[in-house]
């Protein structure tokens, strides 16, 4: 049933679980295969109910002889879907980082895609995005993999029901304050009841186009820089760039995005700053009301930096070292 799992068995992965459906039906197809991984929890403390799922969580790892990392998240105070995503994924990279692991695994299916489909045909999208979700993803330091993107939230039910395998629903899933649920309950789920098939097919349509339009970019860190070679098309470009932001749970605006089109150095929702530079996208932290020392200014002119990022290369030296070194 898994798709993408080739690599796995020789890699050292990480499973992003919930204790729901799809990342309990992608931990127990993990062991069919025989696939190493150890997994990660959030808990947000909103429902009496996640004291439960992460007990689950801990058994199913000692069962299984597995490392289980919980995270117990802060209170979150507005903007609950970007600000959850973002802490959700700040977790999960520590620990790919500080334990070396090479692939993040999550269950995203085939009503998370449709659904993001449709939040993005309704907000203003093209063609790349509209194909959204990938089975693969590169990111800074690991690989982004979705090995069961092709199948159905209802096709992971069935599976777990005849396995007799716990799992739990998270009653916040049929709160439609929140869009993507809005999105599953009154849009994706009747299209994919009904037209299941066609979709997937489209998918796999657009990912074939998607190939031919996207050229693929690592994305590379050097401590809050983060950076990419250009393909030498801005609007491929932008699409890197958004997906980026996506990762770390902000959603650009329309106008961020105009802006993108136009212009070679904007501010991200004064938090960063993106800026093409020579053959390169660099991403950094917005800075302000940093003095700077004659002789760097002097250094950024001459290597020909954005204005906009030099006062937080300023207090990076590594990432000033970097940036002589990718002229050379």
């Amino acid at each position: 049933m898994l798709k993408n799992s080739h690599s796995l068995k020789s890699s050292k992965n990480l499973l992003a679980f919930s204790a729901g459906g799809d990342s309990t039906s992608l931990f127990f197809l993990l062991l069919e295969q025989n696939i190493p991984f150890d997994i990660a929890i959030v808990d947000y403390a909103l429902r009496e109910q996640s004291k439960e799922e992460i007990t689950y969580a801990q058994s199913l790892a000692k069962r299984y002889k597995l490392k289980c990392f919980v995270c117990k998240a802060p209170k979150i105070e507005k903007n609950f879907e970007a600000e959850a995503r973002a802490i959700r994924y700040d977790f999960f990279e520590s620990l790919m980082k500080q334990y070396g692991y090479e692939n993040l695994l999550t269950g995203h299916h085939l009503g998370d895609r449709l659904e993001w489909m449709l939040m993005q045909l309704c907000r203003g999208a093209g063609a790349l995005e509209l194909a959204g979700m990938q089975g693969i993803e590169a990111r800074a330091n690991y690989m982004l993999i979705r090995p069961l993107l092709h199948l159905s939230k209802e096709e992971l039910l069935a599976y777990l029901h005849k396995k007799d395998i716990k799992y739990f629903e998270d009653e916040s899933n049929s709160d439609e304050s929140y869009k993507r649920n809005e999105f599953r309950h009154n849009y994706a789920q009747p299209l994919l009841s009904k037209y299941k098939k066609g979709i997937r097919k489209s998918f796999e349509y657009l990912d074939k186009d998607r190939e031919t339009l996207v050229k693929e970019v690592l994305l590379k860190q050097c401590n809050a820089l983060y950076y990419f070679k250009s393909t030498q098309s801005r609007r491929s470009d932008i699409f890197h760039i958004d997906r980026y932001f996506k990762s770390i749970g902000k959603v650009l605006s329309s106008k961020e995005r105009k802006l993108l089109e136009l212009e070679n150095s904007v501010v991200i929702s004064r938090k960063y700053i993106l800026s093409f530079w020579k053959e390169y996208i660099l991403i950094t932290p917005f800075l302000s009301n940093v003095v700077m020392k004659k002789e760097f200014k002097e250094q950024m002119r001459k290597l020909k930096i954005p204005p906009k990022i030099r006062a937080y290369l300023s207090t990076d030296a590594e990432a000033v070292a970097l940036l002589s070194l990718l002229l050379e």
